[in-house]
């Protein structure tokens, strides 16, 4: 840190709010810091650490000089060498001051904070979110029953999307830009649904998979706003499929892509130097476009499209902000995280005796998953933040994420995606109330705006987040985009914690938390059948309840915890022994007879979850988790009672401190209820061969997670599953991961 000293404030004529402080730093050059002064004219008071940036700074260099560069053109801050300025130090003081009362005296003080200059040229990436809507015009002729439906109707959906561009910026204001784009739909079913048609043989529909555009864009700069017009070509791929209602069959195509064109229009706001903010409106039309099913029927279809998007943007080539240059700014304050991962995953041919519904296949497989969300988050008044997380989400998991108990992949959903589908995984408004006493600094991360708070405070969050967010924590397994990738390793196998098909609900939690310990508590939200995207609305008849202790300590001074967590589901389940009771009864499977037996019932069990530092380098982790195992799995995984143990090792040891060496196994098994269910046909969430030969599951994982630079990190990962689905006759099964991860 430059070491200055201090010359005393000076206050310019006519200027009562403001003051110019003027320091020494150790190389010979003068700075200028713009205080503002209270009312009384005189007394230099400061208020606040915000400095005014902007076309003042301009006027302070001398002519014929260089604005500094690099290190030296701080926002905020005027520099210059001091042999040189002292000798315009009053021009300048009067310049400046003649300055600022005009900007005071036009209450323009504001505007100048957030209007320094133009906007730069340049390229840019983002994201956007919002919702379409319009009219679809479509005809369903099928043939079988010589029938044809047809007719317009609207619709409507949420989507998200990223977009890049680069745009150009004349002295004169004008702006000329290029941009393409493309938005997906939903995660939601419904959401996808572009057009619905039905005739007493059939039924027919379009999806959409996504909607893209290029588009040129003319916009004018006003200080920090540009209102733009845009316009260009688009294009759309649909899902077409129709349904015969007399045999059942399907006849789907996916991949149909249409042309059209898009008109619209927006403005952007920059936020600073690389961050952008857009609202916009875009206007699509689909001309007519016929499709001819195989068997055979005919779907005809045109579509206006309206979208309505808010959206960011980072422009490339803006000098970055460090954490220290960027304090936590009291109210207002914003800040971004981003993420992105890869991950391939497959397996080679295995021994397998039989298979059913949902195992493994034994021929071998290999699939892919990809995620890409954004965490934002605002600090609204004292002590309270309020974060969105949007996400694209795309990709399967081998056998469809089905197959085992600890499933091989964390990152893959169990809704399994073709194309990228847009989701709020969390939006959530959180108040800390410190309770006085000692302070700690809060480092910027996702979830988590920096600054400092109390140690003793007490935390209240609602909205929709994951209750894995809140509980079950564990510094070195808790992270499938960083850390393992086994469901029963970076989570408690058997913890059937509420949430819906992509582990998310919405739900409350309380936390008290003290220097030593802390204890948590929330109700959430359960599926209103085991494993739906759909929530039950009984509110306090139906949910959630999960409550933890923490318990902190430093043996030897080595930070470690043990987390003591219990859970209860009261929710719309079958139970396994009624189902295997049906099942010999009617002669049929356990599968077809459990969605009989299903009522409200209760659901529970616990965890214990230890970590503890055992050198600078090396943590250790451990797991053990139970439920009652009587009812139908809610939510996570087919697990009743799971053991977990591992270790995490930087790799300081061998000259790569930010690498990660992860080694784990854990022992998983069922109830014997559980056990009987599946025996007799049963299908759970994850796991159901059609039979059963039971035997505890077994995974070991390791991983090498090598930095490539900062922020991205590639990994290796290596699992065997003993046992996949607790059969005995099917496996092992080697499972090998790549995964690329990207984070900001």
């Amino acid at each position: 840190m430059t070491i200055v000293r201090k010359i005393s404030p000076t206050t310019f004529s006519g200027t009562p709010t403001l003051a110019c402080r003027w320091q020494v730093r150790t190389d010979g050059r003068l700075e200028c810091i713009w205080e503002r002064l209270p009312r009384k004219v005189g007394t230099v008071v400061r208020l606040d650490d915000r400095r005014v940036p902007g076309r003042l700074h301009g006027s302070v260099t001398p002519p014929g000089e260089d604005r500094p560069q690099g290190k030296d053109a701080e926002p905020g801050r005027d520099v210059h060498d001091g042999a040189r300025t002292m000798k315009a130090g009053r021009t300048t003081h009067r310049i400046l001051g003649s300055l600022a009362a005009a900007a005071t005296a036009l209450g323009a003080l504001p505007a100048l904070a957030a209007d320094p200059e133009p906007p730069r040229s340049g390229f840019y990436v983002g994201g956007h979110v919002g919702y379409l809507f319009g009219n679809a015009t479509a005809t369903f002729a099928d043939p079988i029953g010589v029938e044809t439906s047809g007719g317009t109707s609207p619709h409507g959906a949420f989507f998200g999307g990223v977009q890049a561009g680069y745009e150009h910026y004349f002295s004169s204001r004008w702006m000329l830009g290029l941009e393409v784009d493309m938005s997906f739909p939903s995660a939601e079913d419904l959401a996808q649904v572009l057009s619905y048609r039905a005739t007493s043989a059939g039924t027919a529909n379009q999806q959409l998979e996504y909607l893209a555009s290029l588009r040129g864009r003319i916009g004018y700069g006003i200080g920090p706003w540009t209102p733009f017009v845009t316009g260009g070509i688009a294009w759309a791929s649909t899902r077409s499929s129709r349904t015969d209602l007399t045999t059942g069959n399907e006849d789907a195509s996916p991949g149909n892509i249409r042309a059209g064109y898009v008109l619209g229009a927006g403005i952007d706001y920059k936020l600073d130097s690389s961050w952008s903010a857009r609202a916009e409106y875009l206007y699509t039309s689909l001309p007519l476009n016929g499709f001819v099913f195989a068997m055979p029927a005919r779907y005809d279809s045109l579509y206006d499209l309206h979208r309505i998007r808010l959206g960011l943007n980072y422009k490339f080539g803006a000098k970055e902000e460090t954490k220290a240059e960027r304090p936590d700014r009291g109210f207002g304050s914003w800040e971004i995280h981003g993420q992105t991962t890869f991950i391939f995953q497959g397996y080679p041919p295995f021994a397998a005796s039989y298979s059913g519904p949902n195992s493994l296949p034994p021929e071998g497989q290999s699939r892919e998953t990809w995620t890409t969300s954004a965490f934002l988050g605002v600090r609204l008044w004292q002590g309270a933040e309020l974060y969105y997380n949007p996400e694209l989400l795309q990709g399967f998991g081998v056998a469809n994420t089905t197959g085992a108990g600890g499933y091989p992949n964390g990152e893959a959903q169990k809704s399994n995606f073709p194309y990228p589908r847009y989701n709020t995984s969390r939006l959530f408004l959180r108040q800390e109330v410190g309770l006085g006493g000692e302070r700690e600094k809060v480092e910027s991360d996702y979830g988590q705006l920096s600054g400092e708070r109390d140690v003793s405070r007490v935390t209240l969050q609602i909205g929709k987040f994951s209750v894995k967010d809140a509980f079950d924590g564990n510094t070195y397994a808790e992270d499938p985009r960083m850390d393992f990738l086994n469901w029963s390793i970076w989570a408690s196998g058997a913890f059937d914690y509420p949430a819906d098909r992509l582990g998310l609900t919405w739900g409350f939690m309380a936390e008290l938390n003290q220097p030593n310990w802390a204890v948590r508590a929330g109700y959430f939200l359960v599926g209103n059948e085991p494993n739906a995207n759909a929530f039950d609305l009984a509110l306090f008849s139906r949910g959630g309840y999960v409550g933890e202790l923490e318990l902190r300590f430093r043996p030897y001074d080595r930070p470690g915890a043990i987390r003591f967590g219990t859970w209860l589901n009261s929710v719309f389940s079958g139970s396994y022994n009624e189902a295997v009771a049906l099942a010999v009864a009617n002669g049929v499977t356990a599968d077809e007879t459990i969605a009989q037996t299903r009522r409200g019932r209760t659901k529970f069990g616990f965890y214990v979850n230890l970590e503890q530092e055992l050198t600078d380098d090396i943590g250790l982790f451990s797991r053990f988790s139970w439920n009652n195992g009587k009812s139908e799995i809610v939510a996570f995984t087919d697990i009743d009672a799971s053991l977990s143990l591992g270790l995490s090792i930087k790799g300081t040891r061998w000259g790569r401190e930010q690498d990660r060496i992860g080694i784990a196994g854990a022992l998983n098994s069922i109830s014997g209820d559980h056990s009987s269910f599946l025996g007799a046909g049963g299908l759970g969430v994850l796991v159901g061969d059609g039979a059963l030969s039971y035997g505890s599951e077994g995974v070991v994982e390791a991983y090498y997670a090598f930095q490539i630079a900062k922020g991205i990190v590639a990994t290796a990962d290596y699992q065997l599953l003993v046992n996949p689905a607790y059969n005995t006759v099917r496996g092992p099964v080697h499972v090998f991961s790549g995964r690329l991860s990207a984070r900001f």
